[in-house]
């Protein structure tokens, strides 16, 4: 798959299946054997944002976002203990937000498949000029505004 493509991208359930392995940091680990397997299914033509399966058998583990992530589980179940102590279910079908600077504790007792956007953080100074900029391209008339 051509992950720099300017063209749309579809991926169908076939597509997800030849994953390849993505080791936790074994720093991380506080249980089990957790086994992850990724593959990276897009990626925006500037770098900063990309789209990654991942799934994982059964542990518990810290994880450190290093990126903004967005999560959408398709396969099995994860309780997440956030950094206050409390524990969320994610299940099949549910979504979870995770910023950059953060870390939590996931627990998975089978397995877990997730659909991942992932994108990096520019930053409040050159975030705000990002803004500015496409604020300025659409009254421009030259981008049209997010339906979002």
């Amino acid at each position: 798959m051509n992950t720099m493509s300017k063209s749309i991208v579809l991926a169908s359930a076939a597509t997800m299946t030849d994953l390849e392995p993505a080791p936790i940091s074994p720093d991380w680990i506080l249980s089990g054997k957790p086994e992850a397997r990724a593959k990276m299914l897009a990626k925006s033509r500037d770098g900063t944002s990309y789209i990654m399966v991942w799934e994982c058998s059964a542990g518990r583990f810290m994880w450190h976002y290093t990126e903004d992530e967005t999560v959408t589980l398709t396969f099995g179940e994860v309780f997440i203990t956030n950094e206050k102590g409390e524990e969320y279910r994610l299940g099949q079908g549910d979504m979870g937000f995770f910023p950059a600077g953060t870390s939590c504790e996931w627990r998975i007792n089978d397995r877990v498949r997730k659909v991942a956007v992932l994108r990096k953080s520019l930053g409040l100074p050159l975030g705000f000029g990002v803004r500015c900029w496409y604020k300025a391209l659409t009254v421009a008339g030259v981008r049209t505004r997010s339906p979002l």
